[in-house]
């Protein structure tokens, strides 16, 4: 396959769940992979995985609520590359706490790794897409930036982040349409994922059961690949007159009114 062939994609949060889901994908699909995560060790041993698969793909440790981690990843990016074309910022953080139980600390933790480093994350990479001559942003939102209740887990500051990448999205889509950058986002609902199963729910049906009457879709939980689906789509030349989009894997959540 090569949908993505000759393209170079950061992906944060690539250590486990969305994407890994996707760092995986993106390689098997052709392209260069800069898979970045706090996780180091994991990371390394994922990207290891990627690699004895045939794949191409790096592991850097980056802490997306920093600009300076920022900065020394996207120059070893490009000084190894020569260039950028797809940024997925997936990385991001849940907090069950609303907004009468968190504490000033908590949110400001959730919204700098959700919303400032995904910000961050653009302000540092468009710079090179723009020199490249275009690319694609995809974004991590939520269907907790659409809907309320259940959808955001009982996280205040993790629905006001979400919102704001939401926000964020359509603002760069707009400013950056010119020098041919996309800039789109996907709204998980409920996702099974390695995060999931070590909070003590063992299964994509286990998981879905707490949502039957939300989703419409059996077993009303989705799973990490679903994501990289989406972020894929995005990423490669098949959406190239998409941007500013709003793309929801929810199973249907988001439509029961």
């Amino acid at each position: 396959m090569s949908r993505l062939e000759g393209k170079v994609a950061i992906i944060t949060g690539a250590a486990s769940g969305m994407g890994l889901a996707g760092a995986k994908l993106f390689a098997n699909e052709g392209a260069k992979v800069v898979a970045t995560d706090v996780v180091g060790d994991v990371l390394d041993e994922r990207v290891k995985e990627i690699v004895a698969n045939g794949g191409e793909a790096i592991a850097y440790h980056l802490d997306v609520s920093q600009p300076d981690s920022w900065n020394e990843v996207v120059e070893k990016t490009v000084e190894k590359y020569g260039k950028i074309d797809i940024l997925v910022n997936n990385a991001g953080i849940h907090m069950a706490k609303g907004i009468l139980e968190a504490e000033l600390d908590d949110w400001n933790k959730v919204m700098a790794i959700n919303s400032t480093g995904v910000w961050l994350g653009m302000k540092t990479v468009i710079p090179h897409m723009q020199q490249n001559g275009g690319g694609s942003i995809v974004n991590t939102s939520s269907i907790a930036a659409i809907v309320g209740g259940v959808a955001d887990a009982g996280g205040a500051a993790y629905s006001a982040s979400k919102g704001a990448v939401r926000a964020l999205t359509k603002h760069a889509a707009q400013w950056f349409g010119t020098d041919n950058i996309r800039v789109n986002s996907v709204h998980p609902g409920a996702i099974f994922t390695g995060m999931v199963e070590k909070a003590g729910i063992h299964s994509q049906e286990e998981m879905g059961s707490n949502y039957d009457g939300k989703a419409a879709l059996k077993p009303y939980a989705g799973e990490a690949q679903d994501i990289a689906n989406a972020y894929l789509y995005l990423a490669s030349d098949e959406s190239k007159y998409v941007t500013g989009l709003e793309l929801v894997v929810d199973g249907g959540w988001t439509t029961n009114s």
